[in-house]
């Protein structure tokens, strides 16, 4: 691996950590009110920036060259760095959609589906990653 990209996508993890790390935190607290699934996805929506880009970062290392998140996100279950594909998808689909648009049903989904699916993925990433540091 190159030393400087080696360097960069470990340099991302360490950003990616704290925002996972903070994500990890509220999960399991219940979301019953606006401001509750605001939060929750405000903390999804910079884990998920954060982990594509360390996906792009650590693809890159090892000789890819993802030009988007959709890319990175199919190269990433291509190699095995991911798991579901789909629910990346899903998840930056749903990224997309909740930064341009705000309707109380979408965020009420959303936050479901950041529970139930995208958290799980964020976390297998996190464990694959932390165990290669």
């Amino acid at each position: 691996m190159n030393q400087l990209k080696d360097t960069r996508w470990r340099q991302r993890f360490i950003n990616f950590e704290k925002s996972f790390q903070s994500l990890s935190k509220y999960i399991d607290q219940p979301i019953n009110t606006e401001i509750e699934r605001a939060g929750i996805i405000q903390l999804f929506e910079i884990a998920f920036e954060l982990s594509w880009k360390l996906m792009k970062d650590y693809l890159e290392a090892l000789g890819f060259s993802p030009k988007s998140p959709r890319e990175t996100i199919k190269q990433a279950y291509q190699t095995g760095l991911i798991e579901d594909g789909h629910i990346w998808i899903d998840a930056l689909a749903d990224r997309n959609l909740i930064v341009h648009t705000y309707d109380e049903n979408l965020a009420k989904r959303m936050t479901g589906d950041i529970v139930l699916a995208y958290f799980p993925e964020l976390k297998k990433l996190y464990a694959k990653l932390i165990e290669e540091l």
